[in-house]
């Protein structure tokens, strides 16, 4: 029995729209041409940090982030609030949390992204990130921190992401069950792969975990 929900966040508990419509600000090219391009990035199998070598070869991510903190430290840049969050988040896991579900939020964040969801108050047990574990996915060792920090067997946990490859199917290998959100450009592509076979469930929200899941508690 699943007794412990581990959820990604980009495009799982976060909206990145926001972000990305900042940097395609920041680059100088329309928004529909950077989410486009992200969405290009998807579909061929390929990480979103080549949309930026697309759209400007050679571009340099990191230094550009420093330049952009010097002239804008208040802004949020690549950064998210509570204003990101997908409307279901909130009233889902609060629904989880009432069934009895431990919760923890784990993925492959910056360390800022740590506190900017811990000040949410979002209903959860605890809030991880890779920066803070020093592994990001698909690394096994990532999955094997989360099976750690949680104490319980890997059967018992389920992995809630919206890609197979940094999600599904890393999680899937470490023995937990796994989720794949039909949400954000991966999510969609990804559902349509034959890998997603291998999920124990393809929702399209979070609140499809909710009746899915409680169904069991019954």
């Amino acid at each position: 029995m699943v007794r412990t929900l581990v959820f990604d966040v980009g495009e799982t508990l976060i909206d990145e729209t926001r972000i990305w419509s900042r940097w395609a600000d920041r680059l100088g090219v329309p928004r529909f041409t950077m989410l486009g391009v992200l969405g290009g990035m998807a579909a061929l199998g390929q990480s979103f940090e080549e949309a930026f070598q697309v759209l400007r070869p050679g571009f340099d991510v990191e230094a550009e982030q420093e330049a952009w903190k010097r002239e804008d430290p208040d802004g949020l840049r690549v950064n998210f609030d509570a204003d990101d969050l997908y409307p279901d988040v909130r009233p889902c896991l609060t629904a989880l949390w009432d069934l009895g579900f431990e919760l923890v939020v784990a993925g492959n964040q910056p360390p800022q992204a740590r506190d900017a969801l811990a000040a949410m108050n979002l209903p959860v047990d605890a809030i991880h990130t890779s920066d803070g574990w020093g592994v990001a996915k698909p690394a096994p060792e990532f999955f094997a921190r989360v099976v750690e920090v949680t104490g319980r067997e890997p059967g018992e946990i389920l992995y809630v992401g919206d890609r197979l490859d940094n999600d599904v199917l890393p999680a899937r290998a470490a023995g937990m069950r796994t989720a794949l959100l039909r949400r954000g450009p991966w999510g969609y592509l990804h559902a349509l792969r034959p890998e997603a076979a291998i999920a124990d469930h393809i929702v399209d929200g979070l609140d499809d975990l909710v009746s899915v899941l409680g169904a069991t508690k019954i």
